[in-house]
């Protein structure tokens, strides 16, 4: 096959991809002829600047490498485009934006009450419960409950979150900060990066009884 057939077919593989994939949404980069910009700050696709250059300049130089020039961001001036492999980007972000979702749905939102005046005994039972929470990768919805004249002193519901956050340590971060909703002080918490469950190592296998070596039979 001729190296002109050979552009010819990978290039209408391209297009193949980029017009079943990005008839131009709002929600899709911009790719080579779609790109409006008269110039461009331009990275190759080994991730090195080449500068600011002609957008016609762009697109020649990812034609060269049998690439597609994509308009990674569009708000910069003037806008940010990489040459890269457009469907092979495509698949990479279908793939992140699946895994985003998939977690966002094992995610779920626990809540704990709490009273101001909890006694010590229920408020340990509590947090460990909390911690239990985030180590699992939940969101934790912590409420204070203000009965009749307690109103007056919301100052020690604070309290208690404040002392949430600082029994659960590194495990939390706060999401919301603590606020009214009704008779109820809310405050959300989210799981740190560091509550990310951490696989246990396997346990050792039992090495095997076998005849002794050479040496233990000498």
């Amino acid at each position: 096959m001729c190296v002109a057939a050979h552009v010819f077919q990978n290039t209408a593989r391209r297009w193949s991809v980029i017009s079943n994939t990005n008839a131009y949404k709002e929600d899709e980069p911009r790719v080579n002829s779609e790109i409006r910009a008269s110039e461009v700050l331009l990275i190759d696709d080994q991730g090195n600047k080449l500068g600011v250059v002609s957008t016609p300049e762009a697109l020649r130089l990812s034609e060269e490498r049998e690439l597609d020039l994509v308009e990674v961001a569009p708000q910069a001036t003037p806008p940010v485009c990489r040459i890269l492999d457009y469907g092979k980007y495509r698949f990479q972000q279908q793939k992140r934006d699946k895994d985003a979702r998939k977690k966002q749905k094992n995610q779920t939102v626990k809540e704990m009450k709490m009273r101001p005046k909890i006694d010590q005994h229920d408020y340990d039972f509590k947090v460990r419960a909390i911690k239990g929470f985030l180590e699992d990768g939940h969101r934790v919805k912590v409420s204070i409950f203000f009965r009749g004249r307690e109103m007056a002193f919301l100052d020690r519901g604070r309290e208690v979150l404040n002392r949430v956050m600082s029994d659960i340590g590194p495990l939390g971060k706060v999401e919301t900060e603590p606020r009214m909703e009704g008779a109820y002080m809310r405050m959300m918490v989210s799981p740190s990066a560091v509550s990310a469950p951490v696989p246990k190592p396997l346990p050792e296998k039992p090495r095997q009884a076998g005849r002794g070596s050479s040496a233990e039979k000498a």
